[in-house]
């Protein structure tokens, strides 16, 4: 732990509480190690702009060095004054996906710029939003993609995840590759498959001249599995899913019991 120089947290269902803040704790905790000169930042599925608009209702505005938003494919960094975006989904591919799925009882979200762009207003879109505290809009995706995307979010109910993830097993396109995975309990993803959260977490780390090994994540949901494996300490919430877990170094209190706080507290300061 003495060789952490960089800490970076998935939001959803790790360093927010189910109530959508950073608990005064952990907060706490965030001020110290920065205070020892370790970087600390954000690892999320969400996009960098939504992040920068909510970083004070969290709590934890200027205290975030660095953000690794939609899963890897942006960065946004405050030290280095550095912002990049890397493969974006073309329009095509996109449309195609939607075709896959468009007699199930699901929505599509896609974030950019802050927003949420949905095709049709649903009660799909108005939970995401709701949930994440970021607006949406209702557009004609014809028109909308005709410019590449980050990514494509797929909505559905929990007990409807299951259908989702097998109708996504028969999906192929000829031209373009996709990759799609399960990030939340109501969430199926499509993005580029050379975008994670580990592509955007050694960019970032390199910015820095900092190496993988001296990085310490946390994180709970499947999507963060990668990162979890890749950076030199992996911390996976208690709440987190079983698939990261298995390549947890170590497992900390749930999110709604500071369990960043106590890890870092206890292993890092």
């Amino acid at each position: 732990m003495k060789n952490i120089k960089a800490i970076m947290c998935d939001v959803d269902g790790t360093l927010l509480t189910d109530d959508g803040v950073v608990s005064p704790f952990t907060i706490e905790m965030i001020k110290r190690v920065r205070e020892k000169g370790i970087l600390f930042g954000l690892s999320t599925g969400r996009d960098v702009n939504s992040v920068q608009t909510l970083l004070k209702t969290w709590g934890i505005d200027g205290l975030v060095d660095s953000i690794v938003g939609t899963g890897g494919a942006e960065i946004y960094d405050y030290v280095m004054n550095v912002e990049k975006s890397s493969y974006p989904l073309a329009g095509a591919l996109i449309q195609d996906i939607i075709k896959h799925f468009e007699d199930m009882d699901v929505n599509f979200a896609i974030p950019y710029e802050g927003i949420l762009f949905a095709p049709r207003d649903d009660r799909h879109i108005q939970m995401l939003a709701t949930a994440d505290k970021v607006p949406y809009q209702v557009v004609d995706f014809q028109e909308f993609l005709k410019e590449p995307k980050p990514k494509l979010i797929i909505i559905c109910d929990p007990e409807y995840m299951d259908k989702v993830i097998e109708r996504s097993e028969t999906f192929s396109n000829d031209q373009y590759k996709s990759s799609s995975l399960k990030t939340a309990s109501v969430l199926y993803e499509y993005m580029d498959p050379r975008v994670t959260k580990t592509h955007g977490l050694e960019e970032v780390m390199a910015m820095h001249g900092f190496s993988m090994k001296e990085l310490c994540i946390f994180g709970d949901a499947d999507n963060d599995y990668d990162m979890t494996l890749n950076a030199g300490v992996g911390v996976v919430m208690a709440n987190g899913s079983e698939k990261t877990k298995s390549v947890a170094d170590y497992i900390t209190d749930d999110n709604n019991h500071d369990g960043i706080g106590k890890f870092i507290e206890k292993y890092i300061l």
